[in-house]
């Protein structure tokens, strides 16, 4: 690498619920330089919220997170995603139902994959219900529809944001202080 070029950025993506709740989490660490907002894991192209809301197109809500792995490991990430949201419910976060809210890890690489198995493995132990999070293959990734993006951040008085949103990421700054950005 020559002298001030950045360093290659790696990808996680992660799907536990609605995917302004795992925006509003990852975009605060040290070593995220992106968290968009999109669908993946589904058989429609080029899916739209309503489509996917629908329930016929197979895709869930999800997060892609660009960052450094020199600053924040995949591993690292993954614990976080299994704090943050409860992977033993099928099709379900809180109040949200459907498949669109299941908890899905998609891959990149054997290297991923072999992470993410051990991950869920080491996450069983906090929960009393087996860990239902699929890990599959990443096919292809569609961003969401624009006013999706940042939506915590342009909406924290909004009543989900406030009462969904708000104490993930509450939770998410004091378990994991330590890998705020500054």
């Amino acid at each position: 690498m020559a002298l001030g070029q950045p360093a290659l950025a790696e990808r996680a993506t992660f799907g536990g619920g609605c995917f302004w709740c795992l925006e509003a989490v990852f975009e605060d660490l040290k070593g995220v330089s992106a968290v968009t907002s999109g669908y993946s894991g589904g058989h429609v192209a080029n899916p739209t919220y309503e489509q996917v809301c629908g329930k016929q197109t197979g895709h869930a809500e999800v997060v892609q997170i660009e960052f450094d792995p020199k600053v924040i490991s995949y591993d690292q990430l993954m614990k976080i995603f299994f704090t943050m949201h409860d992977p033993t419910t099928p099709n379900q976060q809180g109040a949200d139902h459907g498949p669109q809210y299941r908890s899905i890890i998609l891959y990149e690489s054997a290297k991923q994959k072999a992470e993410a198995e051990a991950a869920r493995q080491a996450a069983q132990k906090n929960y009393p219900n087996p860990i239902v999070t699929e890990i599959v293959p990443l096919r292809k990734f569609y961003s969401a529809e624009t006013y999706h993006q940042g939506y915590y951040k342009a909406n924290p008085r909004q009543g989900y944001c406030s009462v969904v949103i708000a104490p993930k990421v509450e939770k998410m700054r004091h378990l994991y202080a330590n890998l705020l950005k500054k």
